[in-house]
């Protein structure tokens, strides 16, 4: 009788568990590759490195010391602070960067773009961005705010190529600083909510992140103004951040780039998109290797090693750090040392002014 009462015990058990192994959502499903193949982690870049699109929201009171010891374990000799503020904020922030680690911070100052058109707006936005330039500024940094929340004087939506924005742009290249700019959102953000969406997941975490062509815009008109914008003040760098949202279509990019010799690109938060396609993507950055910038944007510095390991290596099918934004495996795209150094310092120290180039090789 014990005898039964434990099978049949031991067989409602393995009936569970079979039963809840077949109701796993998709966020649970993740399962460890049985693949073994030769690779390894790298934590640290073979080169000493700039990180074009970081973030230190909080620089002007922060204790900079935790970010400098994950930065020496990293390589990464300087950091572009893109969010370097404005007016006395981007003063102490640049005070307490230069007094405590100098050398290591270059910042970007912002713009706040709410209210554009209103009387004497364009007039005093210029002079602040002279003054915050003077103080020790050396880019500008534009939030994805402007063409998606932004609005004007009248309360309507702010293009991103609205004339009435062209004096910060042309002064941008008086003043010989580049313009980093973030337009728009993956464009899948605004494709159907389905299960054909590659991005469903990270849209069912974050559901405020959906679109639609009334909310503000169609994706491709956000896009098109922007481009219009480059392609208007010729004289100006501009730095696409997130490769303009086409490190999925390099091909589309590439003409981008032919088309429009003041633009380039960084490659922060798209490192899967390219670790999907070696190949294609090593053939790419061969071609383009004078207008590509690295950049990880949030300051994980654990996520940097998925970074290093799809420019650096010919590995085969590693994991990506945040399954919401890739369900697939990484590949590398072997780049050659060469590349590795334009791509990790070489096009930074070219394109933005006042970064110490004696940190750097030859």
């Amino acid at each position: 009788m014990k005898f039964k009462i434990l099978s049949f015990f031991l067989l409602s058990l393995l009936i569970f568990n079979s039963s809840n192994a077949q109701d796993l959502t998709f966020e649970d499903y993740n399962p460890e590759s049985s693949l073994v193949v030769p690779g390894k982690i790298i934590n640290r870049a073979k080169f000493p490195f700039i990180d074009g699109h970081g973030h230190q929201y909080k620089m002007a009171t922060q204790d900079l010391k935790p970010v400098i010891t994950a930065m020496d374990s990293l390589n990464l000799q300087v950091m572009v602070n893109l969010s370097g503020r404005t007016g006395d904020d981007l003063v102490k922030a640049l005070e307490n960067a230069k007094r405590n680690y100098p050398g290591r911070f270059v910042l970007f100052c912002n713009i706040d773009f709410e209210g554009a058109g209103a009387k004497g707006w364009i007039e005093k936005t210029v002079k602040q961005l002279e003054a915050d330039v003077k103080a020790g500024a050396v880019g500008l940094k534009v939030y994805k705010s402007l063409g998606l929340r932004n609005n004007d004087s009248d309360g309507k939506r702010l293009a991103v190529d609205d004339s009435r924005l062209d004096a910060i742009w042309e002064k941008c290249g008086e003043l010989g600083i580049p313009v980093l700019i973030h337009s728009a959102d993956p464009k899948l953000f605004w494709a159907d909510f389905d299960g054909n969406n590659e991005r469903w997941l990270e849209l069912k975490i974050n559901p405020r992140r959906k679109r639609s062509a009334t909310d503000p815009v169609p994706w491709e008109q956000i896009i098109q103004e922007q481009h219009n914008m480059f392609k208007k003040h010729k004289n100006t760098t501009f730095i696409n951040a997130h490769m303009g949202w086409f490190a999925n279509d390099l091909g589309h990019l590439g003409e981008l780039l032919d088309e429009m010799p003041n633009m380039n690109v960084g490659i922060g938060a798209i490192i899967a998109e390219l670790g999907r396609q070696p190949r294609f993507a090593k053939a790419f950055f061969e071609k383009y290797q004078d207008r590509i910038l690295f950049g990880k944007d949030s300051w994980k510095p654990e996520e940097f090693p998925t970074y290093f390991r799809v420019l650096e290596s010919d590995d085969e099918y590693f994991p990506y750090h945040k399954k919401y934004h890739a369900f697939w495996p990484m590949y590398g795209l072997d780049l050659s040392d060469d590349v590795l150094k334009k791509v990790y310092y070489k096009n930074a120290l070219r394109i933005v002014p006042g970064i110490d180039k004696s940190k750097f090789p030859e």
